[in-house]
């Protein structure tokens, strides 16, 4: 009885490099929705006027900073790592 074996253990580094693409995408949409809602946020703070909308603002924008702190520190080397990947590998 033969065992079928397969000659590719991993992936190839274009199939990694399309992964790290994807999660660049993900991330800097996440990003960019983040930064969405803080301006949405100080839309109807500015139009509201009140203080209530004013400590939604506040609180808004200091879990916002803490998100997209984060974020970026993910979101920088993976955006590094898929430029020189793009610029090395030829079937990316």
């Amino acid at each position: 009885m033969a065992v079928e074996s397969d000659d590719r253990m991993g992936i190839d580094a274009a199939t990694a490099l399309g992964y790290v693409r994807i999660a660049v995408y993900l991330l800097t949409s996440l990003l960019g929705l983040s930064l969405l809602l803080v301006g949405t946020v100080a839309i109807i703070a500015e139009v509201k006027g009140t203080w209530h909308w004013a400590i939604h603002l506040q609180s808004t924008l200091s879990y916002t900073a803490v998100f997209v702190s984060r974020l970026l520190v993910v979101l920088g080397p993976l955006f590094v790592i898929l430029v020189v990947g793009r610029a090395v590998i030829d079937d990316a």
